[in-house]
């Protein structure tokens, strides 16, 4: 496997794009390598878990991270397209409180790598998407949080085209400001 790893605006998340083969027949990319995963991208994870969550258009899920037990994510969709979102928690971070976000499709291959220390959401752009993601910690509902997903000190710009279905934990998130943080 042969991956291109680019930093995103915060440079700890990376966007991970594997090379993909084509012929006359289809097309063939791995989409997860541990060597080059630990050399490219992140050394000392192990991931623990694979979560799979299909979701219909303006669906927006997150914004999710785990106050104990934080999860790192490698994040990617392989039906549709989403807009995917990281928020940093670290209170001693340079980039606390910011956030980033890139399209993540089927089309495109790409994938996101989320550290531990960050809040992690999505929104569907198409009208239906399927969503992959890896964990580096299993997950444990009695430490989940979550950070209210338009919270206006983020100003997160998700891209929806309607009105966003939530789901009432998600509805019922945190600001920044009164969040439990890293």
């Amino acid at each position: 496997m042969t991956i291109t790893v680019r930093p995103t605006a915060i440079p700890e998340v990376k966007l991970v794009e594997p090379a993909a083969f084509g012929d006359a027949r289809g097309l063939f990319f791995e989409s997860f390598n541990l060597r080059e995963f630990e050399d490219k991208v992140a050394a000392g994870f192990h991931f623990v878990q694979d979560n799979h969550s299909v979701s219909s258009r303006n669906v927006v899920r997150g914004l999710h991270y785990q106050v104990v037990r934080p999860q790192g994510k490698l994040v990617r969709v392989v039906a549709g397209e989403v807009f995917d979102v990281a928020v940093d928690l670290r209170r001693t971070s340079p980039t606390f409180g910011q956030w980033t976000g890139v399209r993540l499709s089927a089309e495109n291959r790409l994938q996101l790598w989320i550290p531990p220390g960050f809040a992690h959401g999505f929104a569907v752009l198409s009208e239906r998407a399927e969503f992959l993601y890896k964990t580096t910690d299993f997950w444990c509902p009695e430490h989940e949080r979550t950070l209210v997903w338009n919270d206006p000190s983020l100003g997160i710009e998700w891209g929806l085209d309607g009105e966003p279905v939530i789901a009432a934990k998600d509805a019922a998130g945190a600001t920044l400001e009164n969040a439990e943080i890293y």
